[in-house]
């Protein structure tokens, strides 16, 4: 199990917590020193199951800045979305954990951090 954090963030403050808490085994990314490229942010949407605009920060001034609001939501303008995430990561929603059974979510509660959790089969360390 990965989590893609930023620590300045309260919600991945806490589902780090409740991985620690659980006992979890898991490596951390810390996303705005390590950005993903554009093809890792492909295949974790693909895991994920969502399109790069329900993924994006688009209230960041960065996000405003860049137009992202105008921007269209389909399949012509999906790079165009993807590329703008990968050149500012601090537009990407917060925390992404990558389950061990190939499944993502945004693990923005409790709730879904569990969840995480769950598809790894409790991530316990040994």
């Amino acid at each position: 199990m990965e989590i893609w954090i930023n620590p300045a963030c309260s919600k991945c403050r806490a589902a780090v917590g409740i991985l620690d808490a659980e006992g979890a085994r898991y490596t951390v990314r810390k996303y705005l020193e390590e950005p993903p490229t554009a093809a890792e942010l492909r295949a974790v949407l693909g895991r994920l199951g969502l399109e790069p605009w329900d993924i994006t920060r688009t209230q960041e001034p960065e996000a405003k800045a860049l137009g992202m609001g105008a921007w269209g939501r389909g399949d012509a303008e999906r790079e165009r979305w993807i590329e703008a995430l990968a050149a500012h990561p601090r537009l990407i929603q917060r925390p992404i954990i990558t389950a061990d059974d190939g499944s993502a979510l945004v693990g923005r509660s409790e709730e879904a951090v569990r969840d995480a959790l769950a598809r790894t089969g409790g991530g316990r360390t040994p």
